[in-house]
């Protein structure tokens, strides 16, 4: 997980970064992303997720293939949000899914 040295152009290589991306925004990223997915699925989903990590800068430090990864290890819906309770992500990179809401949006 790196971050981009400030002359790196928007969406280089995730092999092109270097230095630690900081658990804080690796959650961040997650959290993020996973609100911005709600209620979408399949390819609809993968489309919005890949969309949503280019245009959102501080995602694109961020290599998408962890922040996929992540999302997929999200535990399963049952019905409305509101009736299952809201999940975040927590840990950085080697974390894990959460009961509640996160501690920053």
């Amino acid at each position: 997980m790196t971050l981009p040295p400030p002359d790196l152009p928007p969406g280089a290589p995730a092999d092109l970064l270097t230095g630690e991306v900081p658990p804080a925004l690796f959650d961040l990223a997650v959290n993020r992303a996973s609100a911005a997915l709600r209620g979408l699925h399949g390819e609809a989903e993968q489309r919005a997720l890949r969309q949503w990590h280019a245009r959102t800068r501080f995602a694109r430090r961020v290599p998408l293939a962890e922040v996929a990864r992540a999302l997929a290890l999200r535990p399963p819906q049952n019905g409305r949000e509101e009736e299952s309770g809201p999940w975040h992500w927590a840990g950085g990179p080697e974390g894990h899914w959460q009961p509640g809401k996160a501690p920053f949006p």
